[in-house]
């Protein structure tokens, strides 16, 4: 049996309070809203209660940040790629922030499991004033529970049209791939964090961004396996690689937190689940 799910997620901006309302369809929900910071941001929890997909699954997430409104979105575990024997297992996602709108798109990470046979795909379209933070953590494996990533393959599909590509086929038999220097180097987390707008930025604000990014870069213990840059005048990236996922996502949230109050002026409040 194969799960269709789809959620479609809309955030107005009603009386100077952020508002979430959202339709689904399957296995797929937001718990309640949640204001941690007073009601210009409301933070959800996207839930998929069978916990991970296998081959023919399908998850389907539409959001969509109206003007003036700021949503923070994250999960309260892993989404898990399982070995599939039924053909492709997807989780697409596609966002619109509206002009003045904000959105931080904070999930916990993706997992690819042994014999997986996956697509993970995000686009997100900005609107000229909108602004949003993302980020993409990906696992290969359970190396702790010595369960490796020999077979499967997992596709990788980040966009923001017209500004920003980044695409990926992670073939777990491809040595070259997995184990060179110039590909994953033996490390099996690879994490992504993006601070995108819809209009070009200023060029001292992209410097000041990156350079509160790498001065946490020099102070981690990734340091020489991560960067920061900006490959277009709408989008900052950090990358980094890491052998485990915790690493990788201790440096993401330290980052996430630096450009909260340098782009927006905002404390680098953690979703309360986050801290559970």
């Amino acid at each position: 049996m194969t799960w269709l799910a789809r959620l479609d997620l809309d955030y107005t901006l009603e009386a100077n309070r952020s508002v979430a309302r959202y339709l689904h369809q399957g296995p797929l929900r937001i718990l309640q809203s949640l204001y941690p910071e007073g009601d210009a941001i409301c933070h959800n929890v996207l839930v998929h209660p069978p916990s991970g997909l296998v081959g023919g699954d399908t998850l389907d997430i539409q959001v969509t940040v109206g003007s003036g409104a700021h949503g923070l979105v994250t999960t309260p575990g892993a989404t898990r790629f399982y070995r599939s024997e039924a053909g492709l297992a997807t989780q697409q996602v596609h966002v619109r922030v509206e002009s003045g709108a904000r959105l931080e798109w904070l999930p916990l990470e993706a997992i690819a499991y042994n014999g997986c046979d996956a697509l993970n795909r995000a686009v997100f379209d900005l609107a000229p004033g909108a602004e949003m933070m993302a980020w993409d953590i990906t696992a290969f494996g359970l190396p702790a529970a010595d369960l490796p990533y020999v077979q499967g393959t997992f596709r990788q599909h980040l966009e923001i049209p017209g500004v920003w590509l980044e695409r990926g086929n992670i073939d777990a038999t491809d040595s070259r791939l997995m184990n060179s220097p110039l590909g994953l180097a033996g490390q099996r987390c690879v994490a992504t964090l993006a601070f995108a707008a819809g209009s070009t930025m200023a060029d001292e604000r992209i410097e000041r961004a990156l350079g509160s990014a790498r001065e946490l870069l020099e102070a981690s213990e990734l340091r020489l396996s991560a960067g920061a840059t900006s490959p277009h005048k709408q989008v900052i990236v950090l990358r980094t690689l890491s052998p485990v996922t915790e690493p990788a996502m201790q440096l993401l949230r330290q980052v996430w937190a630096a450009w909260r109050q340098e782009m927006w002026g905002l404390a680098g409040t953690l979703p309360r689940l986050w801290n559970l």
